[in-house]
């Protein structure tokens, strides 16, 4: 791991590109996209999301910053290919013409494996494997 570190709105960046993408890859039982939908995420959800970024962004600063460095591609940008590429959806990392460094992160991001995202009973947006965030993780956010 390198010393550099991404600054508070870079990583908030990368999650609100991480979010919208899970939001506009995602459908519901209808087959319409969740970025339509008028309900919230759920707080454990988005406990998970930011958990899950900045465990990524951590273990891949260097790459990241190497990445966010080049002309087009921001910090929101990486982190809608960081769901792409870890759903194995058609596009991501490996696509964007990053060479070693979009290997490395398509590699990275592919051990994080797919999420999916469902309506919950109580009309808010829920990852099925939430229940790794424990209820204090949760409302600290």
């Amino acid at each position: 791991m390198s010393d550099c570190q991404a600054s508070e709105f870079q990583v908030e960046e990368f999650i609100k590109g991480y979010e919208m993408c899970a939001l506009w890859s995602s459908t519901d039982d209808n087959g319409d996209p969740l970025d339509q939908f008028e309900g919230e995420v759920a707080e454990k959800t988005k406990a998970l999301f930011k958990r899950d970024c900045d465990d990524f962004i951590a273990e891949n600063i260097k790459d990241l910053m190497d990445v966010t460095e080049r002309s087009g591609y921001d910090w929101s940008r990486a982190g809608h290919d960081f769901w792409l590429t870890r759903c194995g959806h058609g596009a991501g990392y490996w696509d964007r013409g990053l060479g070693e460094v979009g290997d490395r992160l398509t590699a990275a991001a592919e051990k994080y494996g797919n999420i999916d995202l469902y309506i919950g009973d109580d009309n808010e947006i829920h990852a099925h494997n939430e229940y790794e965030i424990d209820e204090d993780s949760a409302f600290k956010m």
